[in-house]
């Protein structure tokens, strides 16, 4: 949880001094929003989450990207820059295939709210090792391909809001997302992986499947 309030210190400051950033529609070679292994929530806590996301929408003002249920997921690994042809979808599968196979169900503790200088997010935490697992072995499977998001990622949310133009009241968000600090939103039990691309909406981003693989 340390490291989680230090996420939300820095966040804070990030905004209250007017360092936010924003998204803009992904073009082709763009090194945000290429496809990505991603993992998503149901149930009851999807829709926790999507209250959550409806709920911040009118704090942060129009022109947002306030993300719906179909939206929400968890980050495994992102793969490549954006394109809008994913040649490589078929080996991508096959390494996140061989990758969870055996494993359970991945299990996430999605607890506190924060902002970050790009938006919204909610916490999460790994209640075994299994999400550490799958990630570590689907970096072995991918192989060289793994080699486009090059930190091993130790941190893992869902982002319920990106922003995606000048940030108006960076003070109201603070301020929201600090009386949720403590949220519990509830333990998902992630039972699918999958391979997808993203598609702007021209009010967000939505997830297109390309391949995937039943946890458990």
């Amino acid at each position: 949880m340390s490291r989680f309030m230090d996420f939300c210190a820095a966040g804070r400051a990030a905004l209250l001094e007017g360092r936010a950033t924003f998204d803009r529609p992904p073009v082709e070679g763009a090194t945000r929003w290429g496809a990505a292994a991603v993992l998503r929530p149901e149930g009851e806590v999807l829709d926790r989450l999507a209250e959550l996301a409806a709920e911040a929408g009118p704090v942060v003002g129009a022109g947002h990207w306030v993300h719906d249920r179909a939206a929400l997921h968890l980050t495994l690994r992102s793969l490549e820059p954006y394109r809008q042809v994913v040649r490589e979808r078929g080996d991508y599968g096959a390494a996140l295939a061989a990758a969870a196979e055996g494993l359970p169900p991945v299990r996430v503790e999605l607890r506190g709210v924060a902002a970050h200088r790009g938006g919204m997010l909610v916490w999460g935490a790994p209640a075994d090792v299994t999400l550490v697992t799958l990630q570590k072995r689907f970096a072995h499977e991918l192989g060289a391909a793994s080699a486009f998001e090059s930190w091993e990622r130790d941190i893992w949310y869902v982002s319920v809001v990106h922003f995606a133009a000048p940030v108006a009241a960076p003070e109201e968000i603070v301020a929201w997302c600090g009386e949720r600090v403590g949220l519990r939103v509830g333990l998902a039990e992630l039972t699918r992986a999958e391979i997808v691309q993203f598609a702007h909406t021209g009010a967000g981003m939505r997830l297109v499947p390309l391949e995937g693989v039943t946890l458990g």
